[in-house]
């Protein structure tokens, strides 16, 4: 990974919301080709960050580049267009629908002929474009193993499904960044372990770029390339995850040892 140049770079990101300070001062690259998690306590500005990187905020100071050009001013769906793919921390699928056509949702600014085009759709190049995005989708569902729940309505699976569900959507766009925002919460021991398998997968097999928010330390330690630490908006350290784990400043924010503490006597 060290010998990787950044596909993401924040350089000295500040964000405000009136009077309050959510990000001071931030700048960190993500490399290409790693997994690169972001961890600190709540309200550190960790979904700020990922907002920012998403286009969903725009920073009050500094600047973000990705892939070689500022993207600080660019909106949302040119963001997507170009290679930022995300998930939400709160699901946002479409219940009534397929699993199969809520990812292709994910696929629809591709569709040159237009995601709704009409009497168009059967004619000429449409109807063959959109075979070749079903095509894509199902390769992805086979890919993260959902194939049973292909055709079932989004809103009746568990909640350990819907963010597979989810996170195939994201997947749909063959992001060179994919973000996740706590793809673990609200998930059992087992999903946990199937998210972790998967998004490794696809950091391995399929060269994905991933820039994860979690709280979940064991994942976090386990598939993590480096870590940034938040706290209170601003970045406390960033390093391999063996690194960060015995940074003293991270074990008093994140992990509530005292000076006096010593190390042994803190939980792995």
């Amino acid at each position: 990974m060290g010998d990787h140049a950044p596909i993401l770079q924040a350089d000295s990101v500040s964000l405000r919301f009136g009077g309050i300070r959510a990000l001071t001062e931030v700048s960190f690259a993500v490399r290409q080709g790693e997994v690169f998690s972001v961890i600190g306590p709540n309200g550190a500005g960790k979904t700020s960050m990922l907002n920012i990187v998403s286009g969903r905020y725009r920073p009050t100071e500094g600047r973000i580049l990705f892939d070689g050009g500022e993207i600080t001013r660019m909106r949302p769906n040119r963001r997507a267009a170009i290679g930022i793919g995300r998930t939400f921390q709160n699901l946002a699928l479409f219940g009534h629908m397929s699993v199969l056509d809520n990812i292709m949702v994910g696929r629809h600014h591709l569709l040159r002929s237009g995601f709704l085009s009409g009497m168009a759709w059967w004619i000429g190049g449409a109807q063959r474009e959109e075979l070749a995005h079903r095509r894509e989708v199902e390769e992805i569902i086979d890919f993260l193993g959902i194939q049973h729940i292909r055709k079932a309505q989004a809103g009746t699976l568990s909640y350990g499904l819907r963010k597979q569900v989810e996170l195939a959507r994201a997947v749909a766009l063959r992001p060179k960044l994919l973000l996740l925002d706590e793809p673990m919460a609200g998930m059992n021991l087992e999903e946990k372990e199937e998210m972790a398998r998967t998004i490794l997968d696809l950091n391995e097999e399929w060269g994905m770029t991933i820039m994860m928010i979690e709280h979940d330390m064991d994942v976090v330690m386990d598939i993590s390339h480096r870590v940034m630490v938040l706290d209170f908006g601003r970045k406390l350290t960033e390093g391999r995850p063996e690194e960060v784990l015995v940074h003293p400043e991270v074990r008093r924010a994140y992990l509530g040892e005292d000076d006096a503490a010593p190390a042994e006597t803190v939980p792995a």
